[in-house]
């Protein structure tokens, strides 16, 4: 059922994750997250591990981005509770500046974000498009010398 309040609480909630992200202060994300809490990256590239479970893995999954780049921001564009509040959905970009005045990469994100009922996260899944990092971070090659195996698809299947 939905509850206004949990909702916002939620919101606000995501909002304070990506703003300790941009502070590069990893008590405050790990306060935000549940003990056993999830970080999940389904488009990691190396970079950051795929996935990170409870405080201790967390904590390493962030420690590269606090230590690799010079600074990140996170413009929220929309934040929405879904029908179930406890799930949150955010579109933002990311500015990331890269070390040694190498540029900065820009990427746009989402992240749906599952909150527990005490109003921590218990789930954060990551994603963005996949491209534009490979090429903004000079990991094309790697990406095309994957070995892709690719099927045909009918799309009257889909």
């Amino acid at each position: 059922m939905y509850n206004a309040k949990v909702a916002e609480q939620n919101k606000q909630s995501a909002k304070a994750f990506f703003h300790a992200i941009e502070e590069c202060n990893i008590d405050k994300v790990l306060d935000l997250f549940a003990y056993d809490g999830v970080q999940f990256n389904p488009y990691c590239s190396g970079i950051f591990p795929e996935v990170a479970h409870g405080h201790d893995e967390i904590r390493e999954y962030w420690k590269p981005a606090f230590t690799s780049f010079d600074g990140m921001k996170f413009p929220i564009h929309e934040v929405y509770a879904m029908e179930n509040c406890d799930i949150v959905y955010v579109h933002y970009s990311g500015e990331i500046t890269l070390k040694e005045n190498s540029g900065v990469y820009r990427n746009d994100y989402f992240s749906i974000i599952k909150f527990d009922d005490s109003g921590k996260i218990q789930h954060h899944t990551e994603i963005f498009n996949p491209i534009i990092a490979a090429k903004e971070l000079g990991l094309m090659e790697q990406l095309l010398s994957t070995n892709i195996s690719t099927t045909n698809v009918n799309a009257r299947s889909i």
